[in-house]
């Protein structure tokens, strides 16, 4: 886990393969929705609603569904996708479960991993602070009419680190997904069954650890003639959540990394010229 920032969870199962095969068949029903309806979206947080349409990642459209864990959030999305007139209760039941699950694999991780380093008796003050966002993704193959093209790799997501906590990965099986290293080569994930899930540290969980685990980069490189589906669930501090390395965490041989700050402050300046030409937005910005 210090060496990538990521692990492979397999087998899983309380999240059964039942459940993830009818996730990934709501989402083709979702994406199959015009463009004007699906771009209803909307969050005022950054980085929760509608996304694609982008010129510079043609294969990239994605969604959210902010507090998924909850079945009125999972319905609210529903209605304004397929409207009152026209429910489609069907996804609504598919998509809450699989985020309910999956939440509650992301509150096991992260309790191993507060035991791990002696500060299990934060873990329940950090599940109390945590939200969690679904996002729904999509990237469609890299072909045109001639099949020669079936041979390319286009960039489907840029390399980045995550700005949020944890971040739980489950793709179709299309692969795509790739996570670099500490020497910076590339790993691609290939699940070896389908309620394979990839754990990723993210930033806001790496600054609490003091650095004790990196954030990982990771990308999506496309390939094939066939569309990857992908559904990540994203754990956020809640808004009025100061993020502070526990002093457990600091000793000589750990000296303190990063500022406390709270994750909308984070966002805010990754938005900036200078957050997004930073190498790393953390780093640059809490610092110590």
């Amino acid at each position: 886990m210090e060496e990538y920032g990521s692990f492979i969870v397999e087998g899983y199962d309380k999240i059964s393969t039942d459940v993830c095969r009818e996730a990934f068949g709501a989402l083709k029903e979702l994406f199959d929705l015009p463009v004007e309806t699906k771009m209803k979206n909307k969050y005022e947080k950054p980085l929760s609603g509608y996304v694609g349409q982008i010129a510079k990642l043609p294969l990239h459209e994605s969604m959210g569904i902010d507090d998924a864990v909850d079945p009125a959030a999972v319905a609210d999305f529903t209605t304004l996708m397929w409207t009152h007139h026209h429910p489609n209760h069907d996804f609504s039941e598919k998509v809450h479960e699989y985020a309910k699950l999956t939440a509650e694999l992301d509150k096991t991780v992260t309790r191993m991993l507060f035991e791990s380093y002696g500060v299990e008796k934060y873990h329940d003050g950090h599940v109390e602070s945590t939200t969690y966002l679904l996002r729904l993704l999509k990237n469609r193959a890299p072909v045109g009419d001639e099949p020669h093209l079936g041979t390319d790799t286009e960039v489907g997501v840029n390399s980045h680190t995550d700005k949020n906590s944890l971040t739980i990965l489950h793709q179709n099986q299309v692969e795509g997904l790739e996570v670099q290293t500490k020497d910076g080569s590339w790993i691609k994930f290939q699940p070896s069954t389908p309620n394979s899930f990839i754990v990723i540290i993210a930033d806001c969980l790496s600054a609490w650890l003091n650095g004790r685990l990196h954030s990982t980069y990771h990308r999506v490189m496309m390939s094939g003639n066939e569309a990857r589906y992908s559904l990540g669930l994203f754990s956020f501090p809640k808004a009025d959540y100061l993020i502070k390395v526990p002093e457990e965490l600091v000793d000589e041989q750990h000296p303190l990394l990063f500022k406390p700050f709270y994750h909308k402050e984070l966002l805010s300046f990754f938005y900036t010229e200078v957050g997004q030409a930073a190498p790393s937005a953390l780093h640059a910005f809490c610092g110590v």
